[in-house]
């Protein structure tokens, strides 16, 4: 699952048990990347 660091903003591939730190900073925020899809809520 791809992942940004909050602090250096670079791509962070995590695996099972990698731990959640970023492998080039260390920083312990890593934000999850969102899909560029647009979705829409019917409302009735």
């Amino acid at each position: 699952m791809s992942y940004k660091c909050s602090r250096c903003k670079r791509d962070v591939e995590l695996d099972e048990f990698g731990g959640v730190r970023c492998p080039y900073c260390g920083h312990r925020v890593l934000l999850k990347e969102r899909s560029p899809d647009v979705k829409e809520v019917a409302v009735e």
